[in-house]
């Protein structure tokens, strides 16, 4: 990272900057887009989270910098990842900064954007399928439904710091209310005042499912009752990075019909 300045000195960009979204994880959910620009990028600023896999659609000549974000652990400060992108396309380098899932759902892609064209840098962006739609995917179930869910809200459990977060009793009620699934990201560390505030206007018997590591070989879940949620994320060992789903749709998952049909014959 020592090879590039971070001086503010005014310069005329020469280079190229594209936020692109590495997927959920697994490298075949990459879309073709984004594999070419990762292929053709001379610097790549790399999240924790994206595989080696999809590295691998990267030159052998592109230098490859890892700048951390992952929940719970250290990371590199966004204000000198930026500094180290812009530095890089002043010097006229085809920089592409990787995120897992999408830069724009939770990826600070927004605030990166912003930053970039204020030093007169324009960004091209590409999505990303996010996990909290790969994750329920892959168990066989939707995130709307005609019948059990007439929208989505996707939600951050994890707040900026000096920021309470989100309101979740008046979450709860809209959801109610409006029949809606709740995607919640980075929501395990705070799963108890989460599932304590949700319960002012969900059912206890609301179904919740918990998936770590969404399309990944590593995969794995559990599926319970909104009223259990922090004792089965508990009990089974959950941790980051997962999405928590809430709402009447994970009845559509093979797991979750089978155990309702055990429970009705018991």
């Amino acid at each position: 990272m020592n090879s590039f300045s971070t001086s503010s000195a005014p310069r005329t960009p020469q280079g190229s900057c594209t936020l692109v979204g590495a997927g959920p994880g697994d490298p075949e959910l990459l879309t073709l887009k984004a594999a070419k620009a990762i292929a053709a990028a001379t610097v790549l600023f790399v999240d924790d989270l994206v595989s080696d896999a999809i590295m691998s659609h990267a030159s052998a000549e592109a230098r490859v910098v890892y700048v951390g974000k992952r929940g719970g652990c250290k990371s590199t400060p966004q204000a000198f990842i930026e500094k180290l992108m812009i530095a890089a396309v002043h010097e006229g380098e085809r920089v592409v900064r990787l995120k897992g899932g999408d830069p724009f759902i939770f990826g600070r892609g927004g605030e990166e954007v912003e930053h970039l064209r204020e030093a007169g840098i324009e960004v091209n962006v590409i999505n990303g399928i996010t996990s909290g739609l790969a994750g329920l995917t892959n168990l066989g179930a939707p995130l709307t439904h005609r019948d059990r869910a007439h929208g989505v809200l996707f939600m951050t459990g994890h707040a900026k710091p000096g920021d309470s977060g989100p309101d979740w009793k008046l979450i709860a009620a809209t959801a109610h209310s409006a029949k809606l699934t709740l995607v919640i990201y980075m929501g395990v560390s705070g799963v108890q005042r989460i599932s304590d505030e949700l319960l002012t206007g969900l059912p206890g018997s609301t179904p919740v499912a918990i998936i770590q590591h969404a399309s990944l070989p590593h995969q794995r879940h559990a599926l319970t009752f909104l009223k259990d949620l922090p004792q089965c994320i508990s009990d089974n060992g959950l941790g980051s990075p997962s999405i928590i789903v809430v709402g009447d749709v994970v009845q559509g998952v093979a797991a979750w019909q089978a155990e309702e049909a055990q429970r009705r014959t018991a």
